[in-house]
């Protein structure tokens, strides 16, 4: 299958969604709570969601006819089709809503492609609030608008990215030894901490930050971030020859067959000197 017409019709769709999303900025936004995880992000859903979902499946539904693709969305019921198609598109129209909601930045339209297997193909990632597009296919390298991806030189400390303060996180006794653990193993001088923000956007700060990690243990309790959350950004990272597992070291099971959430595994991005 050729990629590259699968990911420019991705990038049409997020630049799409990105222009109803920037029509909104800067405006109250009216919001609703659906069925989620148990923390309140996963449970929040605006009108502005729908709207962007609705217009990327404009652009993407047509190419499920044509290439006999199935569709996960964040916003609209998993119909079980990734399991029956060889790919599905996995899709977050608004990563990072909270954020939205607040008018602050770090959230961003998220489009991957991704195989049966679980293996993500295309990452497409449009981030409005900077009108900055991140896309990758496999096989085809990783950009930043239209030019190459380029990895920042590595810094003499450990960034760690993460979407709430280590003390709200579900061990963060655990992760606060694991993360000055690799502090000593590298030979940096100290560990610094970039709180808040989107998985999506977070996951490129650990690009845009090495050396970094972003880190997720396992837990009982549902959410830990969604299929959606994840599978965009994990094609970038694979494509680059960086670290993105599930907490353990193994493949991302990003086509879980009894939910969409990734509590049970956790998550480990990592921008490291190779």
């Amino acid at each position: 299958m050729d990629l590259l017409p699968l990911k420019k019709t991705a990038i049409d769709a997020a630049y799409a969604a990105g222009r109803i999303i920037r029509s909104y900025m800067d405006q109250e936004i009216d919001v609703q709570e659906k069925e989620g995880g148990t923390n309140y992000a996963s449970q929040v859903v605006t009108q502005v969601d729908k709207e962007c979902e609705q217009e990327i499946l404009t652009y993407l539904l047509p190419t499920c006819e044509e290439y006999d693709l199935a569709m996960l969305t964040e916003e609209t019921e998993d119909d079980g089709s990734r399991f029956e198609k060889d790919y599905f598109w996995c899709v977050d129209p608004i990563d990072g809503t909270l954020a939205f909601i607040r008018n602050e930045p770090d959230f961003s339209v998220s489009i991957a492609l991704v195989s049966k297997e679980g293996e993500p193909v295309i990452g497409v990632i449009y981030d409005p609030s900077t009108e900055t597009l991140y896309h990758a296919a496999k096989g085809h390298g990783v950009y930043e608008n239209d030019k190459p991806l380029e990895i920042p030189s590595m810094n003499n400390y450990l960034t760690h990215i993460t979407d709430k303060p280590l003390e709200n996180t579900s061990r963060p006794e655990d992760l606060k030894q694991l993360l000055n653990r690799r502090v000593d193993e590298l030979g940096l001088s100290e560990l610094k901490v970039i709180e808040g923000g989107g998985s999506v956007l977070n996951a490129i700060k650990v690009l845009k930050n090495p050396p970094s990690n972003m880190i997720k243990h396992p837990k009982q309790e549902v959410g830990g971030g969604s299929l959606w959350d994840f599978a965009s950004t994990a094609c970038l990272f694979h494509e680059l020859g960086y670290r993105v597992t599930n907490f353990e070291g193994g493949p991302l099971d990003l086509n879980r067959k009894d939910s969409t959430f990734m509590h049970h595994e956790g998550v480990y991005y990592a921008c490291l000197p190779k």
